[in-house]
């Protein structure tokens, strides 16, 4: 069974993404890596080179700075990566920028792949959610936070990344997925201050024109943590990959769970949630087997 890890990136080092943590998070588990690598205005094709030279296949492209309109842009360049797949390969393994996976998961993940390996009704395998915020010492655990996705497909050209590149769909439509019983620990909502209002501009800037952002993006030089409604502490363990960056962070985020701030109808979408494990309206890109 073989596995090909893939992923985008453009300015790395500019916006604080773990690229390098998150590649490395998987790469045990992959024989192979494709990394479609964006025009970039840091050392981002750099510190791509220097991971694994062995396993990583760089793609160098351009991106459209024109695809505002739902970040189409994401998807356009996560489908370069389809298309390079090795086609006698039998799973992909997806990693965004700030997705970590913990290696406590290799194990199970392998086995979940060998499992569903010669099951044609499987597209794909899904991810549980650990959204960090603030700090690595909270997570998001309103329903504003999505609680899966899909992370690892079949070697399959008709498979393609639609959207904002956050799911994928196989002739239009949604892939039939088993449960990859793992996590994946996102780390996007977790920079210093002035990194993260640096982020957010250029994140919005893929969705949106000039006169949007202009109107709704503060101008303030840095982001402001304490506009969130509720969070959990965390206490378990974090990636091993991630230690050294976690040791060096240098700010503090303070947050006291007991005083959340949640609308009546998030109240109860919570309640309904913790009591029942549905989310009402949630909103699923996959069709989960059972």
């Amino acid at each position: 069974m073989k596995v090909c890890g893939f992923t985008i990136i453009r300015n790395a080092q500019r916006f604080d993404y773990p690229i390098e943590e998150a590649i490395n998070s998987i790469l045990p588990l992959c024989d192979k890596f494709i990394v479609v690598v964006g025009n970039s205005d840091d050392n981002t094709r750099s510190i791509i080179e220097k991971i694994n030279p062995n396993k990583i296949q760089i793609i160098d492209s351009v991106w459209d700075e024109s695809l505002r309109e739902g970040g189409k842009v994401l998807a356009v360049e996560t489908n370069k990566a389809i298309d390079a797949l090795p086609e006698d390969y039998a799973w992909a393994f997806y990693i965004q920028a700030d997705e970590i996976v913990h290696e406590k998961y290799h194990s199970s993940l392998n086995l979940s792949m060998k499992q569903w390996k010669d099951d044609p009704a499987v597209d794909g395998l899904l991810f549980n959610y650990l959204h960090f915020y603030g700090s690595y010492d909270f997570i998001g655990d309103s329903a504003r936070w999505y609680r899966n996705e899909v992370r690892i497909i079949r070697c399959d050209k008709s498979i393609r990344s639609f959207r904002d590149a956050q799911g994928f769909k196989k002739n239009g439509k949604l892939l039939r997925v088993r449960k990859a019983n793992a996590f994946i620990y996102h780390y996007g909502w977790v920079k210093p201050p002035h990194l993260q209002q640096e982020k957010q501009k250029y994140f919005h800037s893929l969705w949106h024109p000039d006169e949007w952002l202009k109107k709704n993006i503060a101008a303030s030089i840095e982001f402001d943590y304490s506009k969130i409604d509720s969070l959990s502490s965390f206490s378990g363990s974090h990636p091993l990959v991630m230690q050294q960056r976690i040791a060096k962070s240098n700010w503090k985020f303070n947050f006291d769970p007991s005083k959340r701030k949640l609308s009546f109808k998030s109240q109860l979408k919570q309640f309904v949630e913790k009591n029942t494990g549905w989310r009402p309206g949630e909103y699923k890109n996959y069709k989960l087997l059972k």
